[in-house]
């Protein structure tokens, strides 16, 4: 159950990139107490500098690569230099096999932003991408973004935990170095929202205590610390510097230098349910892609010439396209002039818009493609002295529209108060807050007008810490680092400020300075927003977390730092089926290189454990639906106090929706799509559900354009992805069913008893599979190759050479228009060409899956086939090279082929009749005494294994077949993106949505019954957009003058009525309804059409007895309830009722 979930429905809005990096330089890092780093370190001091180096090891590296973060615990360095201490790598230049001696160069991050001119030396070779790793993110980020970052060094001041959580992220998204600094000691109150502090750091500075822990999130990203005050000097050698914990004047000073030495500078701040950032990127910023979307297209229908030239696009979609868009043209046939040249465009409606003067161009004849062309946009930024004067201030939600302006008072008031007293305002103190008040009545201005109940709150909650606060501040500002290394979407320009006030206790005003004292534990932090009392509640929680993937760590890390379940009645239980994989390290930060294929619940579990060792949490590897019941059951679900979903999926998410519902539990409900994320609320009673609205269903491709007539990428990659289906896996089902009985005839005789309970259709097309499959056994990778020849003769050329037979390239629909006008392509047949690259891979990898189906080479004999992709190709064409020239092929008469998808049906349907001798022709072959030779596998689709030749395959089959009909081809990267259906993702994003749906937690507990207090999001961090709405109300619905909701049911139990009859009799009497019907499922318990006697049978009967009867079994031990559904009439009406929840025993 990964959590890379799919966004959710309409109503909630669609908010709408090699192997190891460094795979030949570092070694996975250890983690926990595996490798105590000092215990492997002596000082010495060298030129009056000094220097914690290893006693075993230097640090080296092979491929003249960079050293990374592994190779500080294998060689690092303490250094003194300039009055500060900080964690280094160790640096032992060493010449590789080919004697390329590494050179050194200055750290860059790339020519459009102006990198930093001077700064610590890297070694200066270009950077490489871990595509395993950083799947999910490149999909979202790109590879031209990816490479910036790995160019880019980070320093983070402050490890409090919002400088952790920052931290956490760019380390994650594949930055090349991040320095955390810190010149404080943590405190218990730090506990509270710093997840990687223990008690046993409290007076230890936080930099040097989660610095290593931090470096074990991603050995490609070299992790230091300082401990030492910020020099200026220190700072030139970053390209990108965040503070987190600083003073006005630090700020002031610092963020000057940095305006003026081209370093990009971030502020970030939380303070209680209260969080800031600041961007300063410069002069002349270079924003290369604003939004992340990929570049729009559409089909060209028609153009007009004339002074202002009308564009028609087909009206199949509408263009997307906006006033001012620069648009390119290709493919156009009469008017060339258009071709290869860009036309700033002017919308004139959704199919139409026009290019300018296109009156001396050629007549426009047909086809073409007009294509958005994105084009960089240069935004200046006022350095922070300057922009704190006058503001310009991102507002996240218009319901606050005046709240972020008297915040951005606020808080340099703080500083102020800070400046004059030492220390924060207390938490609750009223004497304080008037003092704060006066200090922002005074920066503020006489013409401001100040919420003072704001202001309190303010004041009363700034000197805690909230973990949830911190991974929405947290994960918008590495998002800005990721565009200020990257270049990539659109910066906040320059002020955010964010509140959750709705967060805090009902009565917060009431609350004073004793309910909030420090209890010298861990949650001091929180205590110090929401009492004590609140605390208590939240550690006597029962929840449940549904989902181990991305945001399900993101929901353990917020509910472990929080308290939920850490009390003496609590319990958090998280389960998931899931094990982890390569690819969830970029995002699941629980998990570690070691965790691979271990599962996700139990790694998660004793990771969030370490957090906060008081945590009562089980962790659980199951599937939670209907065949699990027995143990998500009614006891389970009735002693839960929350759920929180952390699904990939929509059916599930239903599911547990359908469950929360049923139960009225409140729900917790999130998802992430790359840069974009929503959250809803659900709670009994209040709003609406999930399942409430729902998206239309997802569009489809038709069968005759995939079958015949693709016109787009998408289209060919959905047809390789289906015959990889057709050649390697579903025909193989079946046939290693049969393989696995060796031709004992009971067996076999059950299997084809199976397979005859199918519709005849699908029977039909079992068995013409399953008679392919044994009767072309090959017997040797010789003849998997021929085979595979013949598969790419008979799909690129003979079938489009049939194609066109049956339909010309010259011919004319029924409407006179040509056949082949758009979106239609008109193919060409291939001719085979082993030199061309497509071809070869395609002939290599089909051989080398058919060997894998019949045996002929093992799946780690095909995977060592891939790493010597070479040495393979070049015995594939030996192979080919033996064998004799294929005959050529001549098209053939009386073939017919479907035009459109109901010709294909009509198709499909004929010859049912054939099953009965196709199964006995298949019975001898799975019979006689080859069978029990028989040695078959099917194979299952995986996208994420580099060696496996699933993706090659596809995306050879893809370009083969967009070559024939002259679609732009996708590159491996790219056909993976698309046939493997990968949702992208980021971390970052992550961490927003999980901290804002965990802040909606604190309202539950507070027992908050104003919808107008909940907030549903809509995140998108590229552009960047922060929009919140209330909830919406369950619908209501009226049966006699009692309005209901989804919420409402009937719970009834056999006890008050042991038979159906005094069900009946109850609605006559209480309600005045009739009722006709009562069903439970599918299946009819009672109805007014039953006859006489069945109905008076049933009357007498128990719920609990004709559920059984009806399904010839007994209910299962754990079922305390079922749900019935009544039709009643009233008056001669039917009456829309509750359902009833009936307890059978």
């Amino acid at each position: 159950m990964s959590s890379n979930c799919l966004i959710q429905p309409e109503k909630k809005r669609k908010l709408e990139e090699q192997e190891d990096t460094f795979s030949n330089c570092h070694k996975a890092i250890p983690t926990g107490d595996q490798f105590p780093l000092k215990n492997l370190c002596v000082t010495e001091e060298i030129n009056g500098v000094a220097l914690l180096t290893p006693t075993s090891a230097e640090v080296t590296t092979e491929n003249n690569y960079p050293p990374t973060t592994s190779d500080i615990k294998n060689g690092c360095t303490t250094t003194t230099a300039n009055g500060e201490d900080t964690h280094q790598l160790k640096h032992k230049q060493t010449s590789s096999a080919n004697n390329n001696k590494m050179t050194v160069g200055k750290a860059q991050n790339g020519v459009q932003n102006g990198a930093a001119a001077t700064g610590q030396q890297f070694l200066d070779v270009e950077p490489k991408i871990n595509e395993d790793l950083y799947s999910r993110q490149l999909y979202t980020l790109g590879k031209s973004a990816m490479l910036e970052m790995r160019k880019t060094k980070v320093l983070i001041s402050g490890m409090g935990g919002l400088g952790v959580e920052i931290a956490k992220n760019v380390i994650l998204a594949g930055v090349r170095a991040v320095t955390v600094h810190d010149v404080t000691a943590a405190s218990m109150s730090d506990l509270s929202s710093q997840y990687y502090l223990t008690k046993q750091d409290v007076g230890k500075n936080r930099a040097e205590c989660c610095w290593e822990k931090l470096a074990e999130l991603n050995p490609e990203v070299s992790v230091s610390s300082l401990t030492q005050k910020l020099s200026l000097d220190y700072i030139k050698q970053f390209n990108v510097v965040v503070l987190t914990e600083s003073r006005e004047e630090e700020l002031r000073s610092v963020g000057d230098f940095c305006h003026e030495n081209k370093i990009k500078f971030i502020v970030a701040q939380t303070v209680g349910l209260f969080g800031m950032i600041f961007n300063d990127f410069g002069k002349g910023f270079v924003v290369n892609d604003h939004n992340g979307e990929d570049p729009l297209s559409a089909m060209i229908a028609s153009v007009t010439k004339g002074e202002k030239g009308e564009v028609t696009c087909l009206d199949e979609t509408r263009h997307g396209f906006e006033d001012g868009d620069f648009i390119t043209f290709k493919e156009v046939d009469g008017m060339s002039e258009l071709n290869g040249k860009e036309f700033q465009i002017e919308v004139t409606g959704p199919y139409t818009f026009k290019i300018g003067d296109t009156s001396s161009f050629s007549d426009y004849k047909t086809k073409g493609i007009a294509t958005q062309v994105k084009k960089p946009k240069i935004v200046d930024f006022k350095p922070y002295s300057e922009a704190v004067k006058e503001p310009e201030i991102l507002i996240a939600d218009f319901a606050k529209f005046s709240t972020p302006r008297q915040l951005h008072f606020a808080f340099q008031a703080l500083d102020k108060f800070m400046a004059e007293k030492n220390r924060k305002p207390a938490a609750y103190s009223a004497a304080d807050s008037k003092e704060l008040l006066a200090l922002t009545t005074k920066i503020a201005g006489a013409d401001e007008e100040l919420d003072t109940k704001l202001m309190d709150m303010f004041s009363f909650t700034c000197d805690g810490q909230v973990c949830p606060m911190n991974g929405v501040i947290g994960g918008i500002t590495a998002q800005e680092v990721i565009k200020a290394c990257s270049g990539k979407y659109m910066p906040i320009y320059q002020w955010f400020y964010f509140d959750s006030v709705e967060s805090l206790p009902l009565d917060w005003d009431k609350m004073t300075e004793k309910d909030c004292a420090s209890t010298n534990t861990r949650y001091d932090g929180q205590i110090k927003v929401f009492g004590a009392n609140m605390q208590n509640k939240l550690g006597d929680m029962n929840a449940f977390i549904v989902g181990a993937g991305a945001i399900g760590c993101e929901h353990l890390k917020n509910f472990s730092m929080v308290g939920i379940s850490a009390g003496s009645k609590g319990k958090l239980t998280i389960t998931d089926m899931d094990t982890i994989e390569t690819s969830n390290l970029n995002r699941q930060f629980l998990f570690r290189k070691e965790d691979v294929k271990s599962e996700k619940s139990a790694c998660a579990a004793r990771a969030a454990k370490g957090f906060n060792p008081d945590l009562n949490i089980e962790h659980k590897f199951e599937k939670v639906c209907p065949e699990t019941e027995g143990m998500f059951g009614d006891s389970f679900f009735e002693g839960l106090d929350l759920v929180a979903n952390a699904l990939d999926n929509i059916a599930a998410r239903e599911y547990m929706d359908r469950r929360c519902v049923y139960y009225r539990k409140p729900l917790l409900e999130s998802g992430t799509l790359g840069s974009k994320g929503n959250t809803q609320v659900v709670i009994p009673d209040i709003t609406e559900s999930y399942s409430s609205t729902r998206d239309p269903p997802e569009s489809s491709f038709p069968i005759c354009t995939l079958k015949n007539f693709p016109y787009e990428i998408s289209h060919t990659l959905q047809w390789a992805r289906e015959e990889f289906e057709s050649m390697f896996s579903t025909p193989f089902f079946t046939a290693a069913q049969f393989s696995d009985v060796k031709g004992d005839a009971a067996k076999v005789d059950e299997l084809f008893a199976k397979l005859k309970k199918q519709p005849a259709s699908q029977c039909k097309e079992s068995l013409v599979q399953l008679k392919r499959v044994i009767q072309e056994k090959p017997s040797s990778f010789e003849d998997c190759v021929k085979w595979a020849r013949g598969c790419w003769l008979e799909r690129f050329r003979n079938q489009i050479a049939q194609l066109l037979f049956a339909f010309p390239a010259d011919k004319k629909a029924s409407s006179g228009a040509d056949f082949w006008s758009p979106p239609k392509r008109c193919p060409e047949a291939l001719q085979l060409d082993l030199s061309y690259q497509y071809q070869i891979e395609y002939i290599a990898s089909a051989a080398l899956l058919r060997a894998e189906n019949f045996n002929i080479r093992t799946f780690e004999q095909c995977r060592t086939s891939k790493a010597n992709m070479d040495h393979t190709l070049e015995e594939v064409r030996s192979i080919l090279g033996s064998l004799p020239e294929p005959p050529v092929f001549k098209a053939r008469e009386g073939v017919r082929i479907a035009e459109n998808d109901a010709e294909l049906d009509a198709m499909n349907n004929e010859g049912d009749d054939e099953v009965d001798s196709l199964l006995e022709e298949c019975k001898s072959l799975v019979t006689g005494p080859a069978a029990a030779k028989l040695n078959i596998k099917a194979i299952d689709f995986e996208k994420d294994d580099e060696l496996n030749w699933h993706i090659d395959y596809i995306t050879a089959a893809s370009n083969n077949r967009a070559t024939n009909y002259s679609i732009e081809l996708a590159d491996k990267f790219q056909s993976k993106k698309i046939a493997g259906k990968i949702i992208p993702a980021i971390a970052t994003t992550t961490a927003v949505m999980s901290g804002l749906v965990c802040l909606e937690l604190f309202k539950i507990v507070n027992g908050e019954t104003n919808i107008e207090k909940y907030k549903c999001s809509f995140v998108n961090l590229a552009l960047p957009y922060f929009g919140f709405s209330e909830p919406l109300p369950p619908k209501k619905t009226k049966y006699n003058d009692t309005e209901w909701t989804l919420w409402d049911r009937f719970e009834l139990s056999h006890a008050e009525m042991p038979t159906v009859k005094h069900l009946m009799d109850y609605f006559e009497s209480e309600h005045k309804m009739e009722v006709q019907m009562i069903s439970y499922g599918v299946s009819m318990l009672y109805s007014f059409f039953m006859p006489p006697a069945k109905q008076k049978t049933r009357q007498s009967q128990s719920v609990k007895a004709i559920i059984e009867e009806i399904l010839k079994m007994p209910l299962e031990s754990h079922v305390k309830y079922v749900v019935l559904e009544l039709c009643c009439e009233q008056n001669d009406e039917d009456v829309e009722i509750p359902y009833v929840k009936f307890k059978i025993d």
